[in-house]
């Protein structure tokens, strides 16, 4: 997906108003000046941001439940997917993400976009457990370790969307069984190859 085909596809599907694309692109000026500083993204996606980044993030609302769900995302970093989601969602959404010089950037990104979030500055283990409607996660963890950390958010109504790149069906299927659900992948817009694991009714029963 080519950059303008990237920034139509968002503005198109979310119905995104001129103003938050305004802020989106301030937002992709934050990050490149940023960069500089800190490594938020990698230097070759500088010039796919839209592509690599928003668009990639703003494709998991396709599966939220509601417009209004709650949302969390772990491993927030430089803001993929939390706070695009923040910026198309109508639903509160929580970031949570441990290092200091990621938190200060996200609060200024949340600034900048106009967007109220909780940020949580602190290990995903560490945030007492509550439930959310949406969990994701980019980049986090593996599937194994990301599902142990995140079980104290989720419900069996809660539905999980976790963008995997092209790793997600090795990783769907050395999980192990003891994992219950309904675990599907569902295709990348921005990269053919790529997969979402979507969930819901996560689980840890019995192991064999």
């Amino acid at each position: 997906m080519e950059e303008e085909e990237a920034r139509t596809w968002v503005a198109e599907t979310f119905d995104v108003p001129r103003e938050t694309l305004v802020r989106l692109n301030a937002f992709l000026d934050l990050i490149r000046a940023e960069n500089e500083h800190q490594n938020l993204v990698s230097k070759a996606s500088l010039d796919q941001l839209w592509s690599r980044h928003i668009a990639d993030s703003a494709q998991l609302l396709r599966f939220t439940p509601s417009p209004t769900a709650s949302w969390l995302d772990l491993g927030s970093g430089s803001g993929f997917p939390g706070l695009v989601v923040a910026a198309l969602h109508q639903g509160p959404v929580t970031l949570v993400e441990e290092r200091r010089l990621r938190v200060e950037f996200l609060q200024r990104a949340a600034d900048l976009l106009g967007v109220q979030v909780e940020i949580l500055g602190t290990k995903a283990e560490r945030v007492p457990p509550r439930p959310f409607d949406v969990i994701s996660a980019r980049a986090f963890a593996p599937l194994p370790r990301l599902l142990d950390l995140a079980t104290g958010f989720s419900t069996t109504k809660s539905l999980w969307v976790l963008p995997k790149g092209r790793n997600a069906q090795s990783e769907l299927e050395a999980l192990d069984p003891s994992w219950q659900g309904d675990f599907r992948l569902e295709q990348s817009v921005t990269d053919p190859e790529a997969r979402i694991i979507v969930a819901t009714g996560v689980r840890r029963g019995k192991r064999p």
